[in-house]
């Protein structure tokens, strides 16, 4: 069975930094995704281009097929070696992991990376492996759902150097933290994000290193569909109707016209919210079938502003949608082609439609996110 994988990833620069050293780059394949973490040596300018370039060599080359020994001889042909340190100039761990859970796991320099199965510290069995003179550590496994894997930088092994503590965090610390954690069968947002905050705590808010860290684990697939029309023609009201049908998973009606199309449908009537109406926005509507109705255009051009800014309002419409969203995994858009005059002045070329602009521009932001995002014109 093929699951969704749900990765992320969080950085902090070393204090003083304009740019991070580490570089964490994803590339989705037809079955899974490759992830690289790499750990450019220093900090600052030159370190994020060796790391840059680390990262995209090895996605870029993967990606199309090319084996595992190619590639790593390519970075280290690639990158000079610190004459000083006799050090690579970049450090790097790579994943690809395929959507049935087999994920084949290369670390070169970069601290062990940490695995958890039902919330206790998993063993994985790996093999060093020698190309070109540098030892790497190679491992083949098969993730389970809600199995957790983690990389880090070397800055997270270091938190605290200088600051709260005198050796750092240790590779052990990390790994309790994290095993106490994961048993709260969090996201892998949420472990990112929190292994970062701890580091850049015992850090002080002055990280004595870069500090990355990277999350995967395995969800069963959430699905939404998010309607906003209506549909360019009112003869395709009939297919919106047969697309609102078929959704599996959460329903999102966007736009007054568009719920009345298929309350019309459905022989149920809207009800207005308005004992949760605490802002700006229009309120949201109640419809028996339906997990939330919101106004449209102002409405989701909130959520895109909310989405860049990382904020979001208790009650609002527009953090309702992103709650949603924020548990989906694949979420469909059903975009309808009628333009409203009062958005849009409809002499102008299709191209100009804002409803459009605002719907491609949301399915971006969520891609960053890790979702997959599907839009179909109506």
């Amino acid at each position: 069975m093929d699951y969704y994988i749900d990765y992320s990833f969080n950085s902090i620069n070393k204090f003083g930094e304009e740019l991070c050293g580490d570089n964490v780059e994803v590339i989705k394949t037809d079955d899974g995704l490759i992830l690289v973490l790499a750990d450019g040596l220093g900090s600052g300018v030159k370190a994020n281009i060796l790391a840059t370039l680390t990262s995209k060599i090895a996605v870029t080359m993967l990606k199309e097929g090319l084996s595992i020994e190619e590639t790593l001889d390519t970075i280290m042909h690639t990158l000079p070696v610190c004459q000083k340190r006799q050090l690579a100039y970049s450090t790097f761990t790579i994943i690809d992991v395929k959507e049935t859970g087999d994920v084949y796991m290369i670390e070169y320099e970069n601290p062990s990376s940490f695995y958890y199965r039902l919330g206790k510290t998993f063993n994985i069995i790996k093999q060093e492996k020698e190309i070109n003179g540098k030892k790497i550590r190679e491992s083949n496994f098969k993730m389970r759902m809600g199995d957790f894997l983690v990389a880090v930088s070397d800055g997270v092994i270091h938190a605290g150097v200088g600051e709260l503590l005198n050796l750092g965090w240790q590779w052990e610390n990390v790994n309790d933290f994290l095993e106490d954690y994961v048993r709260l069968n969090k996201s892998a947002s949420d472990v990112s994000e929190s292994l970062v905050d701890v580091c850049k705590n015992l850090y002080n808010g002055r990280a004595g290193d870069d500090t990355t860290v990277c999350t995967i684990t395995f969800k069963e697939k959430v699905y939404t569909d998010l309607f906003i029309g209506p549909p360019k023609s009112s003869k395709d009201d009939s297919k919106f109707l047969d697309n609102f049908k078929k959704s599996k998973g959460y329903r999102i009606l966007s736009g007054g016209t568009t719920a009345n199309i298929i309350a019309r449908e459905i022989k149920e009537e809207i009800i207005v919210d308005l004992e949760n109406y605490v802002n700006d926005l229009p309120p949201m509507a109640k419809l028996k079938g339906v997990d939330l109705v919101t106004e449209g255009l102002l409405t989701l051009n909130r959520v895109v502003d909310m989405l860049k800014k990382n904020t979001e309002i208790k009650n609002c419409p527009a953090s309702k949608i992103i709650e949603i969203f924020r548990k989906s995994t694949n979420i469909k858009i059903y975009l309808g082609k009628a333009i409203n005059v009062a958005h849009q002045n409809p002499f102008l070329p299709e191209e100009f439609n804002l409803k459009a602009k605002v719907i491609y521009e949301l399915k971006i932001l969520l891609e960053k996110l890790g979702k997959i995002v599907e839009i179909e014109e109506v």
